[in-house]
Formats: structure tokens, C-alpha cells, sequence
């Protein structure tokens, strides 16, 4: 692995892993426009290393994440273990750390389901290009319908968790859909990206850290190159520390839009440039 891509890379993840434009989409688009121009693979010849990095970017914006969150979540988990203490079981912390337990099993399930097809869309960059192509659309359609007059209700948290199970396609984003759909339900923008990143937590430690680990040949570790991957690392934290930080700063005079379009052009641009590249 090289260090420029290692930190490239890193930066990818970090920025579009809680903007809504896909950050697998993005990994992919990076990682095969580096090999088109280099003549080279991210991993080299080692493709455990490959493993073993996307392990630890992910695993640095979990990172991010949590240390944001930290003081909100601090709160969250001493009001729930209150409420079992006393039996109260109408709170909303109460709630959320249910919801996002129930978010997590529904998404774990969808993802199990669709594993192999997943897989497949991996070696396919045009057909992801189409998945974020309608990510876009999904964006625009959910501020057409915008009203943010709702709260986090179980039936949105079962349809915020279904959406983020479809996520697991690589092109569509999961903070988009799950923003998205949460904003369909009447939630505000604020409390729909908070509650996206939120349930994000559990899924990014078991999807992106637990699973992938059964894939490592742990004898192949001495050969990677742990300077390019503690560089890739640094930088998702960083950008994706930031991402959050501003991201939720602009959200209430921000609308999806914005990202709507991106996801648009980003799509139409990639497919185009795979088709001439490929055919």
C-alpha cells in the first residue's frame, strides 16, 4: 500500500462516512481511478493489507463519532440504566438506546441477506454509480417533502433501519438514506442526522471491524506497510471529526439539496468516465 493513497483514502472515508454522498461509492471511485492512473493496486500484493486498512479508517471514524457524541452519549446511557433502575420506561433516552438496538438487528439482518450481492456490486463501478445516482434523487425527493415537525417515533426507527440495511449496497449513502427517510417520517433535519449518526456506532464496529476480521490471514501482518495505514487512519479521524462537527452546524440552514445534486453530477461523471475507460 502507498502512503499518498493510504491518506487519500483516509480522507475519502473520513469526509463522505457522515456526508451524505457514500462513502463506499467514493472509496471505489478513488481506489479504481488511482489504479487507472498508476497502473497500480491500493493493496499491492498484498490484499490482506487492503482488509486490515478499510478496518482501521472505519474504525477511525467510529472513533470520531463516539468522541463527539461522547458528553450526548455520557447522558443517554445513565438516563437508560435510571430508567431500568426505576422502571421507567417512557424517557427518551429510554427510547433511542431501544431504537438503536432495534436499528442495529434489522440492519444486521438485511445485511446478512444481501451479502453476496453486495460483494458482486464491488467489482461493478458503473452499477454503483447508478446506486448513487438514485441516492441523489432520494435526497432531493426527501426535502421536497420536508416538515420537521415530528419526533423519533418506533415506526420510523423501524423504516430508518431498513433503510440503513440498503445501505450496505456500495452507491447508496447511509447517512443519506437514513437522514432521508427519517425526514420522510416528519423528523427535523438535526434530529434525523443526529439519530443516523447515532445508530451509526453498533453498526460501524460490527460491519467494518468485527466482520472483517474473520477475512485476515493474521501471518500476512509483518509485510504490511503500517506507516501508509497509521497515516490513513489519522486522517479519516481528523477530516471525519470535522465532517461531524460542521455538518451538524450547517444542517439547520442547509438543506439535502446540495448533496441531492453532488450525488447527481458525482454519478453521471463516474459512469462516464468507467464507460470509456472499460469499453
Amino acid at each position: 500500500m502507498h502512503t499518498l493513497q493510504a491518506v487519500i483514502t483516509g480522507a475519502i472515508q473520513g469526509l463522505s462516512e457522515f456526508l451524505p454522498i457514500s462513502s463506499s461509492a467514493h472509496i471505489v471511485f478513488s481506489n479504481e481511478l488511482y489504479g487507472l492512473i498508476t497502473k497500480t493496486d491500493i493493496a499491492g500484493n498484498v490484499p490482506q493489507e487492503e482488509i486490515f486498512f478499510n478496518i482501521m479508517v472505519h474504525l477511525a471514524t467510529l472513533f470520531a463519532v463516539v468522541i463527539y457524541f461522547f458528553k450526548d452519549l455520557k447522558k443517554v446511557f445513565k438516563d437508560y440504566i435510571f430508567s431500568l433502575k426505576e422502571k421507567e420506561y417512557h424517557n427518551d433516552s429510554f427510547k433511542l438506546v431501544n431504537y438503536i438496538i432495534l436499528s442495529t438487528v434489522i440492519t444486521g439482518i438485511i445485511g446478512l441477506l444481501i451479502k453476496e450481492k453486495v460483494e458482486e456490486l464491488i467489482k461493478n463501478p458503473q452499477i454503483i454509480c447508478i446506486l448513487l445516482f438514485i441516492t441523489g434523487l432520494i435526497l432531493l425527493f426527501s426535502e421536497k417533502f420536508y416538515k420537521g415537525d415530528k419526533k423519533l417515533s418506533l415506526k420510523t426507527a423501524i423504516f430508518v433501519a431498513i433503510a440503513q440495511g440498503l445501505a450496505v449496497f456500495p452507491g447508496f449513502s447511509r447517512s443519506g438514506l437514513t437522514i432521508s427517510m427519517a425526514l420522510f417520517n416528519g423528523m427535523n433535519r438535526i434530529e434525523a442526522a443526529r439519530f443516523s449518526f447515532l445508530m451509526s456506532i453498533p453498526v460501524i464496529f460490527l460491519a467494518s471491524l468485527i466482520y472483517p476480521l474473520f477475512d485476515i490471514d493474521f501471518s500476512s501482518m509483518a509485510t504490511f506497510n503500517y506507516k501508509a495505514i497509521i497515516f490513513g487512519f489519522l486522517t479519516s479521524f481528523v477530516v471525519g471529526y470535522l465532517c461531524i462537527k460542521y455538518f451538524m452546524k450547517l444542517l439547520g440552514q442547509l438543506s439535502l439539496r446540495i448533496f441531492g445534486y453532488y450525488c447527481l453530477i458525482a454519478a453521471i461523471v463516474m459512469f462516464g468516465l468507467f464507460q470509456v475507460y472499460y469499453h
